[in-house]
């Protein structure tokens, strides 16, 4: 007795490769790596990332002083790479110049620059009354 050959749709799903986590999280940290190889304002926002890592190491800023610090240094980074992301992909839609590709883009702009104006203001807050302790007492 000959069984039919089962179609594509018959056949159960396939199943992913356990490896897929891996592969995601190397493409995804290689986008992450080209954005910050790429992008200026990428590299101004991590420099100044690792000159507040090194304040904070110097002055001994608290537990949660580093959780506030970090959770910002990858807001603004994330939203850098979600500004370049959405630029990109409005070139790629739209290469001539248009009033919503204009918006679409001057909005992404806008939300690193929020994040990176309450950064320093945060910045300020923590570090400041330390700065001014050690350059007091040098005086």
């Amino acid at each position: 007795m000959n069984r039919p050959v089962p179609t594509q749709s018959d056949s159960p799903p396939r199943r992913q490769p356990k490896s897929t986590f891996w592969r995601s999280l190397t493409v995804a940290l290689g986008g992450a790596a080209t954005v910050l190889r790429t992008e200026r304002n990428a590299q101004i926002e991590s420099l100044i990332a690792l000159i507040a890592v090194a304040l904070g190491l110097w002055l001994g800023i608290s537990r949660s002083e580093w959780a506030v610090i970090f959770t910002l240094i990858a807001l603004v980074l994330g939203l850098e790479m979600v500004n370049t992301a959405i630029e990109a992909a409005v070139d790629l839609a739209h290469p001539a110049l248009h009033p919503l590709a204009k918006k679409a883009k001057d909005s992404a702009a806008g939300a690193v620059v929020v994040a990176a104006i309450a950064s320093v203001a945060v910045g300020l807050v923590i570090f400041l009354p330390r700065l001014w302790l050690v350059v007091s007492n040098l005086l």
